[in-house]
C-alpha cells in the first residue's frame, strides 16, 4: 500500500505507528495510516486484517502539578 521510498514500516512490523498518515479525523478520534492501519487517540489500533491492538498508552504517569 506505501508508496513511499523508502518504505514505511509494514502493518505487521512493531513500529508500524511511524508510517505516514494519509488520512486524519481528530474530531472523530482516529487517523489512518499509509500502511492501512487505523490509529485511535486512546492510542489503540485496527489492523488492515481485521486484528485489534487494544490501547497502550502509559498509565503510571502522574499529572504534572
Amino acid at each position: 500500500m506505501c508508496r513511499h521510498e523508502p518504505a514505511c514500516p509494514s502493518f505487521n512490523d512493531l513500529d508500524r505507528e511511524a508510517a505516514r498518515v494519509i488520512a486524519c479525523h481528530p474530531e472523530q478520534g482516529w487517523s489512518l495510516l499509509c500502511n492501512g492501519v487505523v490509529v485511535f487517540e486512546d492510542t489503540g489500533e485496527l489492523l488492515p486484517n481485521g486484528g485489534i491492538i487494544a490501547p497502550h498508552r502509559p498509565t503510571d504517569v502522574r499529572a504534572a502539578a
